[in-house]
């Protein structure tokens, strides 16, 4: 295995009995075809479970609005990032020459991706057991040392719990257009409540992000009209 490959071990503290499955969790599509993307699948359920399960022990007296809340936050790109970047994943990730040249080492988008591919990886290496061990590693001590009040809402979390307060559909999202290359392209997101025939866009380097921007501008627009006197209060 490649040393860089080897010294990634050490850092997550756990070493693969079938190394090609770490080969493959930090292989990009673009660097050939057996690329992380189904692991990436994989890592994905085994995180959102792991986690869920680290805060059900820790918050025990706290409702599922409440855990999901801070789930999402944990489970979000910006923290996978962070936490990709932590444990070197940059300097392993195998990319086409395209996609380095481009900075794709250093996508968040990517690396988030790669993590959860790692996260699968060990789960068919090693089972939930092990798995879960990782999550710990990863995410112990900042579930650790937090607390609820700490995690505000996500944009697209807000929207959706002030619409269905005043019983109103969920928000539509649909890209609208996509500019860039391949390996650096920017979304706009339209974030849609029909009900009220409200529209707004939201940019971002993935479409999570342009989510969010779309969400937290329609809460801006919402809230504005709430006010007495305003076209929703009529």
């Amino acid at each position: 295995m490649d040393a860089r490959l080897t010294a990634l071990q050490n850092r997550l503290g756990y070493r693969f009995t079938q190394p090609e499955l770490l080969t493959r969790a930090v292989t990009h599509r673009s660097f050939g075809a057996d690329h992380n993307e189904r692991l990436e699948f994989l890592g994905d359920v085994v995180l959102s479970l792991a986690i869920s399960d680290l805060l059900f022990e820790r918050f025990a007296g706290s409702d599922e609005g409440d855990l999901t809340r801070v789930r999402a936050h944990l489970v979000r790109e910006d923290t996978l990032h962070k936490v990709a970047v932590l444990i070197g994943l940059p300097e392993v990730l195998r990319l086409s020459e395209g996609e380095a040249r481009g900075g794709g080492a250093q996508r968040p988008s990517i690396l988030a991706d790669a993590l959860e591919a790692v996260i699968g990886a060990t789960y068919r290496d090693g089972g939930f057991e092990a798995a879960q061990a990782l999550v710990q590693r990863l995410f112990g001590e900042v579930i650790a040392t937090t607390d609820l009040d700490s995690w505000s809402k996500d944009a697209k979390t807000e929207l959706q719990e002030w619409l269905q307060a005043r019983r109103l559909p969920v928000p539509a999202y649909r890209i609208v257009n996509t500019r860039g290359q391949a390996h650096a392209q920017t979304f706009e997101v339209e974030c849609a409540v029909p009900a009220l025939g409200l529209t707004e866009t939201g940019e971002g380097r993935s479409r999570r992000a342009a989510e969010q921007e779309a969400a937290r501008g329609m809460l801006v627009a919402l809230k504005a009209n709430d006010k007495p006197g305003s076209a929703l209060r009529s």
